[in-house]
C-alpha cells in the first residue's frame, strides 16, 4: 500500500503497510473521513512521522488519541496550532517545563518545535471523530503505533521515552530500559496531574540523558 509517510520511517514500517490489518484500517479510516468531521485533517494523520525521522529521534512522547474539538489536533500528541487556547494537559505541561527551567510559558501550543528538534510526539490512535473521543479505538491504530514503538526500539538506542500514565506505560512495556531511558509518571491531565507528574523532573532528566550521550538537548 502507498501510504503518504516520510521515506525514513516508510523503510522502517513498509512491512505493517502491506499487512491485511492495516488495509482494513485504511479502508475504515477512509470511509470515516467521507462521512463526517474528523480529527487532524486528513494531511496531518502521519505529521508527527513527518516531522521527525527515525534516525533524528532523541525523545519519544505517547499520547493516546488526538484532541477532538475544533482546530485542536494537528497530528502531533498534546500539540495544538497556533493561536488555540491551551488544552488543560498541555497546560500543565507547559507548568512542570516552567517549575523544571524557570522559563516562561509560550505564547503557542504548537509543538513543531519539539518535533523539529528530534521529539517524536505519538499517539497510539492517529484519528478521530469529532466530540467523540475513543472512537477509533480498536480498529487498528494500536497495532500500528506498537509496531512504531518496537521498531524504534530495535533500531535506535539512547533514545528517552516519556511514558505518562498508566496507557503509555504499557504502550512502552517493550522498550530495552538497558538501551535506553524510559521515565515514567502520572498523566498531565488536571485529573492526575497532582498525583505524580507535578515535580517528575522528566524534561531536565532527558536533557542531562541526552548531553551526557553527547548529544544536544531538547530546548523544551
Amino acid at each position: 500500500m502507498n501510504v503518504r509517510i516520510s521515506d525514513g520511517w516508510k523503510r522502517l514500517l513498509g512491512e505493517e503497510f502491506e499487512q491485511p490489518y492495516f488495509a482494513e484500517l485504511a479502508e475504515f479510516v477512509r470511509s470515516e473521513y467521507c462521512g463526517g468531521v474528523i480529527y487532524p485533517p486528513a494531511a496531518n494523520i502521519f505529521r508527527a512521522f513527518d516531522k521527525c525521522d527515525p534516525e533524528a529521534v532523541k525523545v519519544v512522547i505517547i499520547g493516546q488519541d488526538p484532541y477532538h474539538g475544533p482546530r485542536q489536533a494537528n497530528g502531533l500528541c498534546f500539540s495544538v496550532s497556533d493561536g488555540v487556547p491551551f488544552p488543560p494537559s498541555l497546560m500543565n505541561i507547559f507548568k512542570e517545563i516552567e517549575d523544571e527551567f524557570g522559563t516562561p510559558r509560550p505564547s503557542t501550543g504548537n509543538l513543531d518545535r519539539w518535533a523539529d528538534q528530534g521529539v517524536l510526539l505519538l499517539n497510539s490512535v492517529l484519528t478521530v471523530r469529532a466530540s467523540s473521543p475513543a472512537s477509533h479505538s480498536g480498529h487498528g491504530w494500536e497495532r500500528f503505533t506498537d509496531a512504531v514503538v518496537s521498531r524504534l526500539n530495535a533500531e535506535r538506542a539512547g533514545v528517552v521515552y516519556m511514558l505518562w500514565g498508566s496507557y503509555a506505560r504499557r504502550k512502552g512495556a517493550v522498550i530495552d530500559r538497558s538501551r535506553n531511558l524510559v521515565l515514567e509518571c502520572a498523566h498531565p491531565s488536571p485529573l492526575s496531574a497532582h498525583s505524580g507528574f507535578f515535580g517528575c523532573g522528566h524534561f531536565r532528566k532527558a536533557n542531562d540523558y541526552l548531553v551526557a550521550a553527547g548529544n544536544e538537548g531538547i530546548n523544551w
